[in-house]
C-alpha cells in the first residue's frame, strides 16, 4: 500500500519536520497551511528535494468545506490518505481567563478542536475497513499544556489540548475494530515560530532552566515521535500519548 501523509499546519515548525521525515521514510507528502505561502513552498520544495511527491494546499482545517477540498486534491494527486497528522493549531497572546474574549475563544477551540475532529472525519471515510478503507493512523498534536493547564499564560490553549487529548482516546476506541489507529503526541517547549503568537517569541529560552533536562526540544524530535506512531513498528499502539516535554 501507498503511503500518503496529510500533515495540517504543515509549513513551518512541527510540520515542516515531518514533513522531511516523511518524505525520507518514502511517503507522499501533502503540506496543508493556511496563510504563509511562501513557508508553504519552501517546504513543500525541500520536500521534493529529498525525492517525494508532494503538494501543498491552502485550506482553513476548521471549515469543513475547506477540509473536502484538502482531501480531494490529495485523493486526485497523491492517492488515498494512509496518515494524518493533525498539526495545525492556534494560541493567542499571553493572559488570564478574566481577560479574553468571546471571540479568542470562539476562534481558539474552532481551529485547535473543531479542525482536528473534521480531519478525522474525512481521514475516516477514507481509511476505514468499515467504509472500504485499508486501514490507517491518525497522530494528533497535543501538548503537555493539557497535563499542566498553563496558569497565567494560556488556560484556554491548553483546555483545547485536554479537549484533543480526549477525542483521542474516544476515537481511539471507536476505530479500535476497522483498522484504523489513533495516538497522539504532546510537545513541551519546543524551538518554534508558534511561541510569536503568544507574544514571546523567545519563551522556550526563557524556560529552559526549569526543564529537567535543562534544554528546549527540536521540532525534528517531535518529528520521530509523530511518524513512529504512524508507522507500522506502533502496529499495537492507539489511544496513546507520548509526551515530549523533556522530563515536564
Amino acid at each position: 500500500m501507498d503511503k500518503v501523509i496529510v500533515i495540517t499546519g504543515g509549513s513551518r515548525g512541527i510540520g515542516a519536520a515531518t514533513a522531511r521525515l516523511a518524505a525520507r521514510q518514502g511517503y507522499r507528502v501533502c503540506i496543508n497551511y493556511l496563510s504563509d505561502e511562501a513557508a508553504a513552498q519552501a517546504t513543500l520544495a525541500e520536500v521534493r528535494e529529498l525525492g517525494a511527491q508532494a503538494i501543498a494546499v491552502r485550506a482553513d482545517v476548521s471549515v469543513e468545506d475547506e477540509v473536502v477540498h484538502l482531501f480531494n486534491r490529495v485523493d486526485a494527486e497523491l492517492g488515498t490518505v494512509t496518515v494524518l497528522v493533525n498539526n495545525a493549531a492556534t494560541v493567542g497572546h499571553t493572559s488570564r481567563v478574566d481577560e479574553m474574549s468571546e471571540f479568542r475563544l470562539l476562534k481558539l477551540l474552532k481551529s485547535n478542536v473543531a479542525g482536528p475532529i473534521l480531519c478525522a472525519k474525512h481521514a475516516i471515510l477514507r481509511m476505514s475497513t468499515r467504509h472500504g478503507g485499508q486501514g490507517g493512523s491518525i497522530v494528533n498534536v497535543s501538548s503537555v499544556a493539557a497535563r499542566l493547564g498553563s496558569p497565567g499564560e494560556y488556560v484556554d490553549y491548553a483546555a483545547s489540548k485536554g479537549a484533543l487529548d480526549t477525542f483521542t482516546l474516544g476515537l481511539a476506541k471507536e476505530l479500535a475494530g476497522e483498522s484504523v489507529r489513533v495516538n497522539a503526541v504532546r510537545p513541551g517547549y519546543i524551538f518554534t515560530e508558534f511561541h510569536a503568537l503568544s507574544g514571546d517569541p523567545d519563551r522556550v529560552s526563557k524556560l529552559e532552566p526549569a526543564i529537567p533536562m535543562g534544554r528546549g526540544g527540536q521540532p525534528h524530535e517531535v518529528a520521530e515521535a509523530i511518524l513512529w506512531l504512524a508507522s507500522e513498528q506502533a502496529s499495537y499502539t492507539t489511544g496513546s500519548f507520548l509526551d515530549l516535554g523533556g522530563g515536564r
